[in-house]
């Protein structure tokens, strides 16, 4: 095998070398590592080889497993926290063993069943994997890579008095303000945002939207697509609440009211006090 090595927190295809009541055993390069028997795929045959998650038990043990965490070392996660010590706190990241964040690296407030975003890297002293809710200090201080108008992935994580915080494509952080957030926004869950602004201090403004000319173009094609479709009428106006104009149209109520205002430039539409009409 050469200089290969075990790779800790991360995901491993190994060869299977035993085969036990209890569990099978791996080639781990250095040592063998062990699968549960609840985690071995029934049909496994010696010599074939299995894509498992290493990390260590309770026992301090490299164990492997077919079992898919929240994260692997070196990304960033949403987790919650499922018991406090005074060592520190221990979140559910999806195995039997809960991730520990070590007193050092915990932010204020981590009380049982809070949530945070958390970086799981590794204790280069002990070889343990562990995470940390600083998380500024794993972030990537080069946005070069970053422009204006790009869609990005992002992982709203934390309300503010001025919007949502967001990871952005898992290296940097940005702001989704309060008036570019026209829908539901689950903490923790993935979604596409795009670049609004770089700041001159390198801050980055978030939106929900793409901020181009093509858009309002577009919203306005499937405003006038669905009065067609509704035989010319539409109950809405520049004073429908924003949920209703997204969940109808998909689109924020600011490019809603630019869209019929183009419409009513193009004098294609009219306006009445009960919605739109088609001309």
């Amino acid at each position: 095998m050469g200089n290969r090595r075990l790779r800790m927190g991360q995901y491993n295809r190994l060869k299977v070398i035993k085969q036990l009541d209890f569990g099978i055993y791996l080639d781990g390069f250095e040592d063998e590592i062990l699968v549960p028997k609840q985690y071995v795929p029934a049909d496994i045959q010696i010599g074939d080889f299995l894509d498992v998650f290493i990390y260590r038990d309770s026992e301090d043990r490299a164990i492997g497993t077919t079992l898919e965490p929240y994260g692997t070392v070196g990304e960033f996660v949403y987790l919650t926290v499922t018991m406090v010590t005074s060592l520190g706190v221990f979140m559910d990241w999806g195995l039997p063993k809960d991730l520990f964040i070590p007193f050092k690296q915990q932010r204020d407030n981590m009380l049982l069943g809070k949530s945070f975003l958390i970086f799981i890297h590794l204790d280069t002293k002990t070889d343990r994997i562990v995470g940390s809710a600083k998380i500024e200090r794993f972030l990537e201080e080069d946005i070069s890579e970053l422009s204006e108008g790009m869609q990005v992935d992002i992982l709203p994580y934390e309300y503010t008095d001025m919007g949502i915080k967001a990871l952005i494509n898992q290296r940097h952080l940005g702001v989704l303000y309060r008036d570019e957030v026209f829908k539901n926004i689950e903490l923790g869950k993935p979604t596409v945002g795009y670049i609004k602004k770089i700041r001159e201090d390198q801050k980055i403004d978030l939106a929900l939207v793409e901020q181009s000319y093509n858009r309002i173009e577009g919203s306005k094609s499937d405003l006038y697509t669905q009065l067609q479709e509704a035989q010319g009428f539409l109950p809405f106006t520049d004073k429908s609440a924003p949920e209703l104009i997204y969940k109808t149209f998909g689109m924020s109520k600011k490019d809603f009211k630019k869209a019929v205002g183009g419409l009513l430039k193009e004098r294609k539409i009219e306006l009445k006090d009960d919605g739109m009409y088609l001309l």
